[in-house]
């Protein structure tokens, strides 16, 4: 493991091209169904992003946390350096809700860059002094906190209505807790609640977990191809498991974070990362794992610089719709008016439009690949 593993660049590489084309269509309201998040329980392909994002986190931390221990840097410093790493990640996250009006008073506490520092804050103990054992029983027993005090605790919603296990938006205990730490700062679609809330992070620490849990394996002495069926079967079963939790005991819910979530998604992230690595990494033929790296060379420009991309996405997507020009419509506006002009279906330039940021932002990723800059966190 002293080298780079090129299918976890790939991976990491996905999730983040697959992020930039959801988050920035031409017209939020001329979208195709799989690329909005499923409107409360279920899944749409946008769903697979974020909890992607914190699997891969989980598998990258096992990795790098063992290569420093067993290169002698002491468990304690280790766990001050990821956590100085997640708290620049929950810091980098709050600047980005905050542009371009730095408005204190108002600014969304939440957001996915915060809650993958949290995450990592939280799981790097875990994985440091607990074993691959002990990580998966904390996973699971972080799950079941999670689902007992969201069945069984009962809260008032924000027109003052009691209820128990009720998990409708701005109902559940998630909901009610964040209203009572950070109302006035949550998600601005909402106002009730956010779904990057608080009570729903521990269920999104167990989804890092489970990455971690999977880079022990990729960590492991095993052969190639018993990896990549190790994850193919952990996937399948995983998926298994999200289908029966979601039959009887939580909904699959990407703003709940619920524990049939968690599982769905893991499962699916598996499998993916099974393929990648198979086509990458393990192919017995060397001249079938260059093709194949040669044609996924993108995702790997993209995983190279992954965090700084989104960052820098989220920075850009925010200059082109408060920039107004001297006709008072957006930067933003500009730019897409040509594609709705093309007389495509208003669907398709949209799509279109987020096809045209995704490859922007790809020159920036393949201007630093060849200049070997790469931002670190």
């Amino acid at each position: 493991m002293n080298g780079r593993v090129l299918s976890l660049d790939a991976f990491r590489g996905f999730a983040i091209a697959a992020m930039l084309l959801v988050n920035n269509p031409g017209d939020w309201g001329q979208v195709y169904a799989p690329l909005l998040h499923a409107p409360w329980h279920g899944w749409t392909f946008t769903d697979w992003v974020f909890p992607f994002f914190v699997f891969i986190s989980g598998m990258a931390m096992t990795i790098s946390l063992a290569r420093r221990a067993q290169a002698g840097t002491d468990k304690s410093a280790l766990l001050l350096a990821t956590w100085r790493r997640a708290a620049l990640i929950i810091g980098l996250g709050l600047l980005l809700n905050l542009i371009p009006s730095f408005d204190f008073a108002t600014v969304r506490i939440p957001g996915v860059l915060q809650r993958l520092g949290l995450c990592t804050l939280l799981a790097a103990p875990i994985v440091l002094w607990c074993g691959a054992r002990g990580v998966a029983l904390w996973a699971a027993g972080l799950m079941a906190v999670y689902a007992v005090v969201q069945l069984c605790v009962p809260v008032p919603d924000a027109d003052g209505v009691v209820h128990t296990g009720v998990l409708a938006p701005g109902k559940d205990v998630g909901a009610w807790l964040d209203r009572q730490l950070m109302d006035g700062h949550l998600w601005r679609q909402a106002r009730t609640w956010d779904p990057e809330g608080l009570l729903s992070t521990l269920p999104a620490v167990a989804s890092q977990l489970l990455g971690a849990l999977a880079g022990y394996v990729l960590a492991s002495s095993r052969q190639p191809a018993e990896k990549a069926m190790t994850w193919m079967l952990a996937g399948l079963a995983a998926l298994w498991l999200g289908q029966v939790l979601d039959a009887w005991l939580m909904p699959i819910n990407k703003s709940l974070w619920t524990p049939s979530f968690v599982f769905a998604m893991a499962g699916w992230a598996l499998i993916v990362f099974a393929a990648l690595y198979w086509l990458l990494d393990a192919q017995p033929q060397p001249l079938s794992r260059a093709r194949w790296a040669r044609r996924l060379q993108p995702l790997v420009v993209f995983g190279m610089n992954a965090l700084f991309l989104f960052a820098l996405s989220g920075l850009l997507a925010k200059l082109l719709y408060t920039l107004k020009l001297d006709d008072g419509l957006s930067l933003g506006r500009h730019l897409y008016q040509p594609l709705l002009d093309l007389d495509i279906g208003a669907r398709n330039a949209s799509l279109l439009h987020a096809l045209g940021f995704v490859a922007v932002m790809y020159a920036v990723a393949w201007l630093m690949h060849r200049q070997r800059w790469f931002v670190k966190v």
